[in-house]
């Protein structure tokens, strides 16, 4: 309330995502209250969590000039989207320019607030921007689990299958390079690509057809988070169906003991190498490790970083292994909750094979 009466709040509105100034207008007869829509958020031409970001300003979607945005401002955004946190903030027209009005004012986000639009801006006068700098951004809303497969081959190779809307998605081959099958073959630990098939050369099935365009730049470490767009140009059908073989290698390693069948347990996971928790970890597990690594038959399972602490990431789920599999892999796993994982707690395992 200022001394003239005039209250002014800004506030949500849940559904849809609109944001509105209101305040009591007292110089007249009769109280009015106005209110005035502002704005919206949204990002474009990737997924609902990444894309090109683009503002609703006085009914009019305008996409941000990158110079202006920063990572607070994408803490703000992924947060406002249900989003989670951001992973990446991408300029230089990343996901694709569009025809439309530019946002240039400069963007002063705490990081803290819940709608972009609560973030004070201020003009911009040092910037020169185009389309060639639409800002893109993605958030760890984005990150799917599990979501990428190769069918019909190996582990490593296959017709290739995207998970989408919960429904599992053959891959049309006009709309997928070398490019994304970098990143697949990353997502799916499996090294690099080494030939991407067309003509459905690992057989048909009746799925349905994914034919977005996918353009991944292939330093992305999901397809998922890779644009796309909407092709107009390709007839596909299941004959189309892209297969992948990819390079495959060592996805799991023994480290800090006398010999290359012992040590302190690490599998590789979309390019990082991480310890494993020794949360239920015993013979069955260490069995699986052995043998995927030709290393004969468990001698021990231990834990305790009895070969040493570890560095980096930590496989936190409980693996679940039974007897019969051949890589660790392959093992099913379940989320630690009331267990402490941290590098004291490294596991290891010691196999029959070269000993010493």
């Amino acid at each position: 309330m200022d001394g003239q009466g005039v209250y002014t709040r800004t506030e949500p509105y849940r559904q849809p995502k609109l944001y509105a100034k209101c305040h009591f207008d007292n110089s007249g007869p009769d109280r009015t209250i106005i209110i005035y829509v502002l704005s919206e958020v949204k990002v474009v031409g990737g997924s609902r969590c990444s894309g090109r970001l683009e503002i609703l300003h006085d009914q009019t979607w305008m996409s941000v000039c990158d110079a202006v945005f920063d990572q607070q401002d994408a803490e703000v955004v992924c947060r406002e989207l249900d989003c989670g946190a951001p992973v990446q903030v991408l300029g230089a027209a990343a996901f694709e320019k569009r025809d439309t009005q530019m946002w240039t004012q400069e963007i002063q986000c705490r990081g803290n607030e819940s709608q972009i639009h609560l973030c004070p801006t201020s003009p911009s006068h040092k910037h020169s921007c185009s389309h060639d700098n639409d800002v893109g951004l993605v958030c760890a809303g984005t990150v799917c689990v599990d979501c990428v497969r190769l069918v019909g081959g190996s582990r490593c190779s296959g017709r290739l299958e995207i998970l989408h809307d919960q429904t599992w998605m053959s891959v049309c081959d006009a709309v997928f390079d070398q490019q994304d099958a970098e990143v697949v073959c990353r997502e799916l630990d499996c090294g690099a690509p080494v030939q991407v098939l067309g003509a459905a050369a690992f057989d048909k099935e009746d799925t349905q057809m994914w034919t977005q365009e996918i353009q991944c730049r292939g330093n992305e470490s999901q397809i998922h988070l890779c644009p796309t767009s909407l092709p107009h140009k390709y007839n596909c059908s299941h004959d189309n169906d892209v297969g992948l073989v990819c390079a495959d290698r060592v996805n799991v390693r023994l480290v800090g003991g006398h010999s290359r069948c012992a040590g302190r347990v690490e599998v590789l996971h979309r390019g990082q190498w991480r310890t494993v928790c020794d949360a239920a970890w015993d013979m069955t597990e260490a069995a699986v490790v052995c043998r995927e690594l030709d290393c004969g038959e468990p001698v021990d399972a231990v834990g305790g970083a009895y070969f040493g602490p570890g560095s980096g990431q930590i496989w936190t789920n409980r693996i679940l292994c039974t007897g019969s599999k051949t890589t660790l892999k392959n093992c099913g796993s379940v989320l630690l909750i009331d267990y402490d994982c941290n590098h004291d707690t490294d596991a290891g395992v010691i196999c029959s094979g070269e000993l010493f």
